[in-house]
């Protein structure tokens, strides 16, 4: 948290300020020590008003009396305290044996205008703890200590309170805004100036953007934003009311509204209280739409559109307005900006943060920009999903024509998503099924799973495979949130779901009979809107198309039917399956071709024969490939026709 002082509201140079209101302290530290000394002497009454400091700038000690409305005997109090800790003089007069510590008995009777009622816990110099009580005495006999939050504010110091410090942040301001964020924002400060208690919910998918506005909207009436995560928030009551205090003090000594960040657990027992109980203003982020019992307006905040990423990526890499106005655009980086927008959907200050990251190097290629955005999008699904790094290519696929035909199709929707659904405008009529969704059916080591590698690694996509052993619960309503978090952290684009195996979660919709089918019906239908809502890449793999549930299908963009390979196609397999590098001998493509095979059975007996050969110390040869074909055979409980080995060896 960056340091600031009281006098930063106005030009008045902090030398100067600081040194009056300390000169001003010394006099009141003066005057309470006249009144406090032993003796008969004059009784200098308590000053109805300090004068204002140079350029008006109130005394931080009258700040505080006018934030918090304190009397003139709290505000003594105070002084009292304070100045036990800042005058040596005062102190000594507290200090002889026995020692008489400062308390409210001491200073009813001592100082001006004395009244019951600044002891009651409403009242703010115990409500906001701008002083501190032992309870072991009475509530007259109590020490009385000044909160040092407190004292260094009297001192003329305004930092935050070093116990919020690993609770609360200060964001950066903004660089860059969408258009409509900022239409969005004018709401919300116009709703603030009409009632400074209401609460402001921004709910959508743009977290970033959601902190942006509210940035953006605490600055125009002057206030600064804290932030703080719900997570972080304590759960035991008593350590949330004394961060409730902390925050709302926070709010006025500063002054500063609160921004809490609700995801990703959404609004826990604590966050709740806190959003009802603290006053205004006060700021809610969050994914979904909530409900609290106060006054509040509700905001959507999603991420931009791709013609919206489109402007703000040409924002921020060279208007004339933009931040990074040296760069100029060339038509490569044009192109290169047109692709990001439409695979990668970003926050203004992501797009920012990486623009500046790929124009500070130099000479940047347009590539660099891609591979930035796909760092920048790549989710944290490792608990769900393994990343794939695709490694395999077009000449890796032996498919027949008419597959081959409809994957390069399929990869032509992806590159050209922002022709079709902004500049011709089929994203104005819905949101859903703008993704791209494939089925790709077949039995095991078809060339499935290669496929998905072979778009990936075209289209410069992160694969994640998800694990359907760690998405799929027995507990009600967990099979729901992990799909939820699968398409949530994919959102951002740059990836390719693999939902391998996938008959295994989305089957037919069973016939409700009892409970358990209700719940699997309802995680089949979760998982059809959220396909529908995908606005990425998802490739679903099953080796059963039969099993599908028809409502599914359709919703598919493609399916894709791979064959078993015929001979033809598993001569051409076994020719390219082995690296360059491998040593080979003698070779009869022609004879391997007739093991009646799958292209990821032929991949494993080749890997097999390798090894072989290398135990051997020799090339690969047709006695390699004969014993590494027995053992796969052992292994899949497939026993080999004569036919099928005849003149190998």
């Amino acid at each position: 948290m960056t340091s600031s002082t009281i006098n930063n509201v106005s030009n008045v140079p902090e030398a100067t300020w600081s040194e009056a209101n300390q000169a001003l302290l010394l006099a009141e530290f003066s005057r309470l020590k006249q009144r406090l000394a032993p003796g008969d002497g004059p009784v200098t009454a308590a000053p109805a008003r300090a004068e204002a400091l140079p350029h008006r700038t109130p005394a931080a000690i009258d700040q505080l009396t006018d934030t918090f409305d304190l009397s003139v005997f709290e505000r003594d109090v105070l002084l009292l305290c304070a100045g036990i800790e800042m005058d040596s003089e005062l102190a000594g007069m507290f200090g002889s044996a026995p020692r008489t510590p400062v308390t409210f008995g001491l200073a009813l009777g001592a100082l001006t205008e004395p009244h019951w009622s600044a002891l009651t816990p409403a009242r703010p110099l115990r409500r906001f703890q701008l002083v501190q009580m032992e309870n072991s005495r009475t509530l007259t006999t109590s020490p009385l200590r000044i909160d040092e939050r407190i004292l260094h504010f009297i001192a003329g110091t305004n930092l935050l309170d070093q116990r919020l410090n690993g609770l609360v942040r200060a964001p950066a301001e903004p660089a860059l805004l969408a258009a409509e964020h900022r239409l969005q924002a004018e709401r919300a400060l116009a709703s603030l100036r009409e009632d400074h208690s209401r609460a402001i919910h921004l709910s959508g998918n743009d977290s970033l953007g959601q902190q942006d506005v509210a940035q953006i909207v605490a600055a125009e009436i002057d206030l600064r934003l804290l932030c703080l995560s719900v997570e972080d928030l304590p759960t035991a009551q008593a350590d949330q009311d004394q961060t409730l205090v902390l925050l709302e003090r926070e709010t006025l000594l500063l002054p500063a509204a609160i921004l809490l960040q609700l995801e990703p657990s959404g609004l826990t027992p604590s966050g709740r209280r806190l959003a009802e109980k603290l006053p205004g203003p006060l700021f809610l982020s969050s994914r979904e739409s909530l409900r609290l019992n106060r006054p509040y307006l509700r905001l959507d905040l999603d991420k931009p559109a791709p013609a919206e990423q489109r402007r703000l990526w040409r924002q921020a890499f060279g208007s004339e307005s933009g931040p990074v106005a040296e760069s100029r655009l060339t038509e490569v980086d044009q192109a290169a900006i047109d692709l990001v927008s439409d695979q990668f959907c970003l926050s203004a200050s992501t797009i920012f943060a990486t623009s500046a990251t790929v124009a500070s190097q130099p000479s940047p290629a347009p590539h660099q920009l891609w591979d930035a955005c796909r760092s920048v999008a790549r989710p944290r699904l490792d608990h769900l999903a393994q990343r794939i790094v695709p490694s395999a290519g077009w000449h890796d696929l032996i498919l027949p024509g008419q597959q081959t035909d409809t994957l390069h199709k399929l990869v032509a929707q992806v590159r050209h998503r922002m022709t079709v659904h902004e500049e011709w405008g089929f994203a104005a009529r819905g949101s859903r099924g703008l993704g791209v969704s494939a089925l790709f059916a077949g039995e095991s080591g078809t060339g499935k799973t290669l496929a998905a590698e072979v778009l990936a690694a075209d289209l410069r996509l992160d694969l994640y495979r998800i694990d359907l052993s760690s998405v799929v619960s027995k507990f009600i309503g967990e099979t729901e949130k992990n799909l939820r978090q699968v398409f949530d952290a994919a959102e951002d684009g740059g990836i390719l779901l693999l939902f391998d195996e996938a008959d295994a979660l989305f089957g037919k919709r069973a016939e409700v009979k009892d409970s358990h089918d209700r719940y699997a019906n309802i995680e089949v239908g979760y998982l059809l809107q959220r396909m529908e809502a995908y606005q990425g890449l998802a490739v679903l793999t099953t080796n059963l198309k039969s099993s599908l549930d028809r409502a599914f299908q359709r919703r598919l963009r493609f399916i894709v039917h791979f064959p078993f390979p015929d001979s033809a196609q598993r001569e051409e397999i076994w020719k390219r399956i082995f690296p360059a590098n491998t040593p080979l001998e003698n070779l009869d493509y022609a004879k391997l071709a007739q093991l009646n095979v799958a292209g990821g059975n032929i991949r494993n007996i080749a890997l097999s024969s390798a090894f072989l050969a290398a135990q051997s110390g020799s090339a690969v040869c047709m006695s390699h490939l004969l014993e590494a074909a027995r053992m796969e055979a052992h292994k899949i409980e497939r026993p080999l026709a004569t036919a099928e080995i005849r003149g190998w060896e």
